[in-house]
């Protein structure tokens, strides 16, 4: 039985999680009451990955339902709306983070009470955050099926449990070939500059029993000419209708030279990550973060000084390089403005 600490819960009136600026070193939690902690703590990347950040927002949502002490609906209203409009604002580019907030509050704007208005808050954060457990099982049991025993999987960033509320999505194909008792190898691109493959991929990977490589992200060429890697699977942050997927930098690439050597290349993603209000790129924002995370690490600056840098947190992959899209509802195959409708019940 593989287990793996929750990346994030709710304790009675109190939200749970792990600092993952802190790993591998030392596994610490954050606990807090506050649901402005939770904003700062998805801003700063303390819990990231987009199902972890649309759950960590619904629980944000929840804390506010939870101590506060409005008397008038319009009151928590009001200010549920402001903890929303703040949650909003911390990652522009993951779709779960909106999607779990705009639940929330069409939960709560359905409520003639205050109490009724903050059980229905709480009901529904904690809804979604079983819900995408849920739905990276089923990720799991699909994207099992493309591994075969003694397969070698590459992936990039980490779209492991500690990006979900468990199991993870790219991940969940890994793990349930591994209870299936498969033998599983894994390529994790050490993804610059916060090296979440090499500090958080290869951190859960390794304590689930996983084989795993941490490999730099300018090798992916190399590996795929000289080791043998049967697929590679990524997570996302935003797929639009005609197959667009938004991921973490370097997602791109990786398809690039999957293609030039065959290599299946395969996206996992729960449905509520597929906008189908987006068509494609332009239709939505790529963060650009503090160019300082490329500059320093970890206090030491690493480039000449009166040298700036120009970070973009994510890069878009086109449909025509992605083999197909894993969900808890199947796995989509091109034309992906017809399967994506069908997946989200459309």
């Amino acid at each position: 039985m593989i287990d793996l600490p929750r990346t994030i819960e709710w304790r009675d009136g109190r939200v749970r999680l792990i600092n993952q600026l802190l790993l591998p070193e030392k596994l610490e939690y954050i606990e807090t009451t506050d649901w402005r902690r939770i904003a700062k703590a998805i801003k700063d990347m303390e819990i990231r990955g987009a199902p972890a950040i649309g759950v960590a927002a619904a629980f944000g949502l929840a804390l506010y339902a939870y101590h506060n002490r409005a008397d008038t609906l319009e009151e928590f209203m009001e200010g549920l709306r402001e903890a929303a409009k703040v949650l909003s604002s911390t990652r522009p580019t993951a779709v779960n983070l909106f999607w779990a907030i705009r639940r929330v509050l069409e939960a709560a704007e359905k409520a003639g009470s205050v109490e009724e208005a903050r059980r229905r808050v709480i009901e529904e954060a904690l809804a979604i955050q079983r819900e995408d457990e849920e739905a990276n099982r089923k990720i799991g049991e699909y994207g099992e099926q493309l591994i075969d025993d003694g397969d070698t999987v590459i992936t990039v960033c980490n779209a492991g449990s500690l990006a979900t509320s468990y199991w993870g999505t790219a991940t969940a194909p890994i793990y349930t070939a591994l209870e299936r008792g498969k033998r599983v190898r894994v390529f994790a691109l050490e993804t610059r500059p916060y090296l979440q493959g090499a500090r958080l991929t290869a951190w859960e990977l390794h304590r689930a029993g996983v084989e795993v490589y941490v490999v730099t992200d300018n090798s992916m060429g190399i590996l795929a000419e000289k080791e043998k890697i049967d697929l590679a699977i990524v997570g996302a942050d935003r797929v639009t209708r005609l197959g667009y997927v938004a991921n973490k930098i370097g997602t791109y690439p990786l398809s690039l030279v999957s293609r030039v050597h065959n290599i299946p290349f395969y996206v996992a993603a729960p449905t509520s990550t597929i906008d189908m209000d987006a068509a494609g790129p332009e239709d939505f924002e790529i963060e650009r973060r503090d160019p300082r995370e490329v500059l320093y690490w970890r206090g030491v600056r690493i480039a000449p000084e009166g040298v700036s840098s120009i970070y973009y947190a994510f890069d878009i992959t086109p449909p025509q390089l992605i083999t197909g899209i894993i969900t808890e509802k199947g796995i989509a195959y091109p034309p992906y403005i017809k399967t994506l409708r069908k997946v989200k019940g459309l």
